[in-house]
């Protein structure tokens, strides 16, 4: 347990989670006691005391300025006390190569950037050199896009073969929702068909259909829902039509085939692991041959551009286990390559211990072990990407991530996703239909974001819809209205 008290709620965010990161298995306690003659004093698991005074910033500091110098105060004690730095220093967002676009769009030159990006986030160069080459790979892609008068939709499914251990998605099993699929699809196509109309006279760039699993629907209906898609959008503007088919044991020939009939360009075959051990142990109920059998059936199908995603530091797993994937992975050679490192989310199973404490606690050291091998696994992903000829071409991170790492995706240099760019940079709105969806509008001027308390505008309005399948199916009206409310306005 760590126990901290803030004198000021605006440090509260950013020391919760560089505390965290150096201490990702330990409890957090916090206080704010605005009395506290100390800026922060936390108390670590041994007992040490961490004291963050007042006094060395003149009196006129902007609050934040005050939290700037406390986060790195902080971070420099955290360094100091366990002997160890954090790859991405003092950033605790999830999207670092934000701040490296800004920095390009600006006109800053590498070598400048670099310097900023250490000295200011204690970034190291490693991770700083990444950070730049992506965004520059970014802007590149990101230029094809029309983000005046296009935009990006993306559908959610929100059912899969079974529920993975270490996910944190609004989806469900199959089983559970098998009898509600149709009446879903019928919510879905309603929303669908208002969007295409509201949309009619912009330009759609990219589809991205995720979830969840999206070929979990039969083939029958697989083509019911890209039917609709077909009749309610133009595509003279499309750049990209991915569907996370993602699930080996989802995908039959058939599906395979209705993909393709409605001009999917891009696909997901996601193993995550290619070592039997860990997919039975993560709750994945398929064997790495299925992995090769439904990858060589979608190639045999015509596709040209299929993804792979694997997740370094999954329970158990050596870096011998690591190589052994990348091996393999490499020996079907995707056109792209998503590596995770594992962040383990409350919402997840493996983050319920009301659930599966004994569970919990026994990945909670196996944790501390992987964390130490993070290094050798990241760089071997980066390794096998390049003998593949993958370049990185986005990146994100997420709370209590395995090692303080990222997930990078590679591509080559033709078949890089644009929407996944997009999700990270935000620059062209992306309107999204299904449980669960988050619509993103990008807007010219700043408006009061829907449901703010506080009044707070911004360029970025977002609209979510319900999580729960059931509440879509049955708020299908109320979804439609709310989007009606901000579309195109």
């Amino acid at each position: 347990m760590i126990e901290i008290i803030s004198s000021d709620e605006l440090y509260t965010y950013n020391v919760y989670h560089i505390m965290k990161a150096f201490f990702p298995e330990e409890k957090v306690h916090q206080l704010v006691e605005t009395d506290c003659k100390d800026a922060v004093r936390a108390v670590l698991p041994d007992c040490t005391v961490l004291r963050i005074g007042h006094k060395e910033l003149p009196q006129h500091a902007t609050r934040q300025e005050w939290k700037r110098y406390i986060d790195r105060e902080l971070y420099k004690e955290l360094e100091r006390h366990s002997g160890r730095s954090l790859a991405w220093g003092l950033l605790t967002g999830v999207r670092p190569t934000k701040i490296a676009m800004k920095k390009l769009e600006e006109g800053m030159q590498e070598e400048e950037f670099l310097r900023f990006y250490m000295d200011r986030f204690f970034v190291d160069r490693e991770k700083a050199r990444l950070a730049w080459e992506i965004a520059g790979r970014e802007k590149e892609l990101l230029g094809k896009l029309d983000c005046t008068d296009g935009y990006s939709l993306y559908v959610a499914i929100p059912f899969c073969p079974s529920v993975c251990t270490y996910c944190s998605f609004s989806s469900g099993p199959l089983d559970m929702w098998k009898d509600r699929v149709d009446d879903y699809l019928d919510g879905l196509t309603k929303e669908l068909a208002y969007i295409g109309g509201a949309s009619a006279s912009k330009k759609l760039n990219t589809i991205y259909i995720g979830g969840g699993t999206p070929t979990t629907l039969t083939a029958r209906q697989l083509e019911r829902l890209l039917a609709c898609i077909d009749r309610n959008f133009d595509m003279e503007h499309l750049l990209e039509y991915t569907v996370e088919a993602g699930r080996p044991d989802s995908i039959t020939a058939e599906k395979l085939k209705v993909l393709r009939r409605h001009h999917v360009t891009r696909i997901s075959i996601n193993p995550q692991s290619m070592q039997q051990k860990t997919l039975d142990l993560i709750g994945r109920h398929h064997t790495v041959e299925d992995v090769v059998r439904t990858y060589e059936m979608a190639r045999e199908a015509g596709f040209d551009n299929i993804n792979m995603d694997l997740i370094a530091g999954l329970p158990g797993e050596t870096a011998a286990d690591v190589y052994d994937t990348l091996r393999q992975t490499e020996a079907l050679s995707p056109d792209s390559l998503t590596v995770h490192s594992l962040a383990i989310k409350r919402a997840a199973l493996m983050g319920q211990e009301q659930n599966a404490r004994g569970y919990v606690e026994a990945l909670d050291k196996d944790a501390a072990r992987m964390a130490a091998n993070m290094t050798e696994m990241i760089r071997a992903a980066a390794q096998s990407a390049r003998r593949m000829d993958l370049k990185p071409y986005y990146l994100y991170r997420q709370k209590n991530i395995a090692g303080n790492f990222e997930n990078v995706g590679y591509a080559k240099v033709d078949k890089a996703g644009i929407y996944n760019i997009l999700i990270m940079e935000e620059k062209q709105s992306i309107i999204a239909a299904g449980a669960g969806a988050s619509t993103k509008i990008v807007l010219k001027e700043e408006a009061e974001q829907p449901g703010s308390k506080n009044g707070k505008k911004t360029n970025l309005i977002r609209i979510e819809n319900v999580k729960a399948v059931d509440a879509y199916i049955a708020r299908i009206g109320e979804m439609i209205e709310r989007k009606g409310e901000w579309l195109w306005r």
